[in-house]
């Protein structure tokens, strides 16, 4: 088996070297790396995501591949209430929303991302949980550029 946070590594390095692109699985997706703070661990976490636009939103969906839980990332996101992301070259602080399928949203925004990552059908096979969609907004102001 393979071993997702050694993969995850390879992801992220590869992302920070091409300016956000990426290839093999990822090849011609738009991907973001979302930066979460553990809630139990405190530790940061960096994780590759790939995400739909929704206006000047960025969704990322919490599939786990169709895991039985949501990822723990989805989470820990939760608990915050900014988190950063990298989009490209960028880097970002963004609020988060987490959208549950008990949402009136939920359906509008899992349409827009799961028609962009069409192997969520396959996810959804494996498993009877709705997946919950997070709604990244960048902070308007410039001020919140990072670099």
């Amino acid at each position: 088996m393979t071993d997702v946070n050694e993969v995850n590594k390879q992801v992220i390095a590869q992302f920070r070297a091409q300016g956000g692109t990426v290839g093999g699985f990822f090849e011609g997706k738009q991907l973001l790396l979302l930066h979460t703070v553990g809630r139990r661990t405190g530790q940061e976490r960096v994780n590759p995501l790939v995400y739909a636009a929704d206006g000047n939103c960025f969704l990322v969906c919490g599939t786990a591949r169709g895991a039985e839980r949501d990822p723990a990332w989805v989470g820990n996101v939760a608990a915050m209430p900014k988190v950063t992301i990298e989009v490209g070259e960028q880097i970002l602080k963004a609020t988060p929303t987490v959208v549950t399928h008990a949402s009136p949203d939920w359906e509008r925004l899992y349409g827009i991302w799961s028609a962009y990552w069409s192997d969520s059908a396959q996810y959804e096979t494996r498993t009877s949980r709705k997946f919950p969609i997070v709604k990244l907004e960048p902070d308007a102001s410039g001020d919140d550029l990072l670099e």
